[in-house]
């Protein structure tokens, strides 16, 4: 019996952060005391107010069955009021909001919805790979424009050929974004919009893991912008620690978001209750995000000024807990160096998570991403660690 995987499975390379936590992992269990900046897995707490309920949503629910497929009316409720009291956004929880079982799997699926066979899908390089592996399960094409420092890390959709325009189905953006820490302005989104609405592409925004860590005014959301063609994606896993409970929602264009929900009944079966539940509290309340955004600019501020030190090119990073710094000659070739037992530092190489783009050059080469979910005094034993090695 012959047993093997699909085509579209066996052509997909081995997940990026998979291979760094086996990385991890192998160094762990040599007995190197590992600082691991590679996979953004916040380490900070869940709040208090959320784990201390669980065991009273559980009980709650205790006879509840199968979860609404789009989720509950109180949870699409709570996701409403939050973009309200965000954005000035006002939306319909019963027409425009869907939850999901966290960003990864809506992203993912989310191209089975619009994409034929042979469509294209724009993707930012570098980018979050569900948005390049989703397109390509749906049997559609990714087409990857590069986000450059020249350009402030904003994709150039004025450089897209019109020839590409006219077959694509959809195009990815992701601000505040993951790993540069860009931040798209409403000006922007407006070209964006306007741009995407006359070559009937959707616009798929991958905003809201990051949006509520920023270090200056706070980021806007496309929906403040335009409505129509335009979706967005939102999880707590960042927002508030949650990634392991797996909940966020889908916002937007009334028609975009129930094509979402079709496809959605089709996929699963909804969020878990108690996890809606700790959503809905967590949605409501700021303070605890406040907190984590002076943490993490604390660490941001420790990290820069220890690269700076070493005589590296350091750019103040406005959003996310990510720092996408550029290296000495090949990033791949720095990152191991950082594996060495003697430092035991764990970095993200920026090629691993960038695609080739037209003529083939790959932007995330010559980066590094350090992602701060190491604690404060960690990220500060980081830095003298590093101080050990020579740079040039």
């Amino acid at each position: 019996m012959v047993i093997k995987p699909s085509r579209r499975l066996g052509s997909l390379p081995p997940y990026a952060f998979a291979e760094i936590d086996k990385k991890v992992a192998a160094l762990r269990s040599a007995g190197v005391d590992v600082i691991d900046f590679g996979v953004g897995d916040p380490t900070e707490s869940v709040p208090p107010f959320v784990v201390d309920n669980l065991t009273d949503f559980g009980k709650k629910h205790a006879t509840s069955g199968y979860p609404s497929y789009v989720g509950s009316d109180t949870f699409r409720a709570a996701a409403a009021a939050y973009m309200r009291r965000r954005f000035a956004v006002v939306l319909d929880p019963e027409r425009e909001i869907c939850a999901d079982i966290g960003s990864k799997e809506a992203v993912f699926n989310f191209p089975e919805g619009f994409v034929e066979p042979g469509d294209i899908v724009i993707c930012p390089s570098p980018g979050y790979p569900p948005m390049k592996t989703g397109t390509i399960f749906a049997e559609g094409t990714p087409y990857f424009v590069p986000l450059l420092e020249e350009k402030g890390f904003l994709i150039d959709y004025t450089s897209i050929p019109e020839e590409i325009a006219r077959h694509a189905k959809i195009i990815w953006i992701n601000y505040p974004n993951s790993p540069t820490g860009a931040i798209a302005t409403r000006e922007y989104y407006t070209g964006l919009t306007t741009w995407a609405q006359e070559r009937n592409i959707i616009v798929a925004s991958d905003e809201g893991c990051y949006i509520d860590i920023y270090f200056g005014e706070p980021p806007p959301s496309i929906l403040e912008v335009a409505r129509e063609g335009v979706v967005a994606f939102y999880s707590l896993s960042k927002r508030n620690n949650m990634t392991g409970y797996r909940v966020g929602f889908v916002c937007g264009d009334e028609r975009i978001v129930s094509i979402f929900k079709q496809l959605k009944t089709n996929v699963d079966s909804g969020v878990a209750h108690v996890m809606q539940e700790a959503a809905i509290a967590a949605l409501a309340d700021d303070s605890h995000v406040e907190t984590m955004r002076a943490l993490y600019r604390a660490k941001r501020d420790a990290l820069l000024a220890g690269l700076s030190q070493l005589g590296l090119p350091v750019r103040e990073v406005e959003a996310t807990f990510y720092v996408w710094q550029k290296v000495p000659k090949d990033d791949i070739v720095f990152a191991e160096r950082l594996l060495h037992p003697s430092i035991g530092i764990v970095v993200t190489p920026g090629s691993l998570i960038s695609d080739p783009c037209e003529g083939n050059a790959n932007p995330g080469k010559g980066y590094v991403r350090f992602a701060l979910v190491p604690s404060l005094s960690r990220v500060e034993e980081a830095v003298r660690r590093l101080q050990t090695l020579s740079w040039n």
